[in-house]
């Protein structure tokens, strides 16, 4: 199955969609505003521990202090925090880890009053970005992450991705790990890092190296709250975490992204850098490529399949609750059981596509429609199962209750995403929706009275860009709108529909694809 990766750069944010034959499964929106992202590593300072709760609040920048827990402090916090004040306090200058103090790992059924003191500085990680109310979720068992092999400081540990399954393959690496690896430090091997050579996998391991080393430098005149490490962009990690061999296309429409991702791959995977294109098309690139009529269609409450069934999707503080509908849908050859299971096949493949591109985390209940023969409830469970096996989300699936709802836990790290589908009309300084054509065309006698001058320039037409109702309004009808307007003004219009754009929202452009301002 074909995957194409398209990133646009939409101004305030870019969003990048991941594509499994033509159809949108992914989508991802990187704000640039969103500091706290997973993987970052910060100095925080304690601000109050919580006996109840085991754990402490840790101030690092934001507005919520991040909350950790006792169990994500790690076996080896004794020896990491005497590493972090021996850093700080100059007393050391070495990052490699090969002759540091070794203390006795933490008690397992510890207590956090034992280990952390108030205003005491700690190094930590964000594992959960902030959600809702909840400032982020932090751990101070730092790692990082690579293509191939994650690095863990201060362990002795090494891991093969369950994903591997052949056992002389597990030895294989393992072996090859040992090799490499320098003291102290532990590893996970990464499902892609399969029957790949030492070489390759010795590469990623002196990147990872090298940001060990930028966070002990900048370690050591750190400030409370202060970013010690960033790690790659987000656009970067999304890449690392999702090329496989099934990618054939990255399509990029801004410059800045295409170069920034043309010197990751030719640094990390140089083999891929030839799928890597820039997008050169007058047409929108979400539009090119369909994903924008699939945002507005699979982000809404209800989510239509074919033969008319469809689903209802609620999103709650505390759960999301998914209810399937038959809708209209009934074949005649077939018995009510058949056609609640085909019905329940189809949404289960649905809900499975829905739960990675909202994100959804947390508890899912969905209520399928009831089936009568425990052979098709089975049936049901094992295809969600299947569908699920490409979610990069830690998941688990159970089998359907008594009153035939099945429950799913999926890792909830980011908050859901969210895309408004319903357009609220802003009647502030537009009386009336047909008014946008009047404003329209104000704006467009206005560049008409300056023809001679647009001329001299080089500017023979220019484009409106704008949601397809007002497109095919201006084409409508013989003559058009757009037709009359050219008789009367003299200068060219080319119309150019937006599926992104509300409907009060339009844009003039001249040859060269630059915004007019007026």
């Amino acid at each position: 199955m074909a995957s194409e990766l398209i990133v646009r750069n939409n101004r305030d944010n870019i969003d990048v969609a991941l594509l499994k034959s033509g159809r949108l499964v992914e989508l991802h929106k990187i704000l640039p505003e969103n500091s706290f992202s997973i993987g970052d590593i910060y100095l925080g300072e304690v601000k109050k521990t919580s006996p109840q709760l085991n754990a402490a609040f840790v101030n690092v920048g934001y507005e919520k202090d991040g909350f950790l827990h006792y169990h994500d402090l790690g076996p080896q916090y004794n020896t990491f925090s005497n590493f972090v004040k021996q850093t700080m306090s100059a007393k050391t200058s070495k990052w490699s880890l090969n002759n540091i103090k070794t203390f006795p790992n933490l008690n397992k059924d510890g207590l956090i009053d034992d280990v952390l003191k108030k205003k005491e500085h700690i190094l930590v990680q964000v594992s959960k970005e902030p959600i809702s109310t909840k400032g982020p979720r932090i751990v101070s068992e730092i790692s990082l992450a690579g293509r191939y092999v994650v690095l863990l400081p201060f362990s002795n540990r090494i891991s093969i991705s369950q994903k591997i399954k052949s056992q002389g393959e597990k030895d294989r690496l393992k072996k090859l790990i040992k090799s490499i690896i320098p003291k102290n430090f532990g590893m996970i091997v990464r499902t892609v890092a399969e029957g790949k050579k030492v070489a390759e996998l010795d590469a990623d391991l002196r990147a990872l190296i090298n940001q060990w080393k930028i966070v002990h430098t900048k370690l050591r005149n750190a400030e409370t709250g202060a970013k010690i490490f960033g790690g790659i962009s987000k656009l970067s990690s999304i890449l690392r975490d999702i090329l496989n061999d099934s990618f054939n296309k990255i399509i990029v429409d801004d410059t800045d992204l295409y170069n920034e991702l043309k010197l990751y791959l030719q640094d990390n995977i140089p083999s891929k850098e030839k799928i890597l294109s820039k997008y050169s098309g007058s047409q929108p690139i979400f539009d090119r490529f369909h994903i924008e009529k699939q945002i507005k269609s699979s982000f809404g409450k209800t989510v239509s399949m074919k033969k008319g069934s469809y689903l209802i999707i609620e999103h709650t503080e505390a759960m999301h609750v998914i209810d399937v509908n038959s809708g209209n849908r009934y074949v005649k050859e077939t018995s009510q059981e058949e056609n609640a299971f085909q019905v329940n096949l189809q949404a289960a493949e649905e809900i499975a596509r829905q739960l990675r591109l909202r994100d959804m985390g947390g508890i899912i209940a969905v209520d399928f429609i009831d089936m009568n023969l425990a052979a098709n409830r089975k049936k049901l469970t094992d295809s969600l199962v299947d569908f699920m096996k490409e979610d990069r989300a830690k998941h688990k699936i159970l089998p359907p209750s008594r009153f035939g709802i099945i429950e799913i836990t999926r890792q909830r790290v980011r908050p859901v995403m969210q895309i408004q589908t319903d357009e609220k009309m802003d009647y502030k300084y537009i009386e009336a929706p047909i008014l946008i054509i009047d404003e329209i065309k104000e704006k467009y006698e206005m560049l008409a009275s300056k023809r001679n001058k647009l001329s001299k320039k080089g500017i023979h037409y220019i484009t409106l860009c704008a949601h397809p109702f007002v497109i095919t309004y201006l084409k409508a009808g013989f003559p058009s709108i757009r037709t009359k307007w050219y008789f009367q003004y003299k200068l060219r219009l080319h119309l150019r529909p937006n599926n992104s754009y509300k409907f009060l929202q339009y844009t003039f452009f001249d040859p060269s694809n630059n915004t007019i301002t007026f």
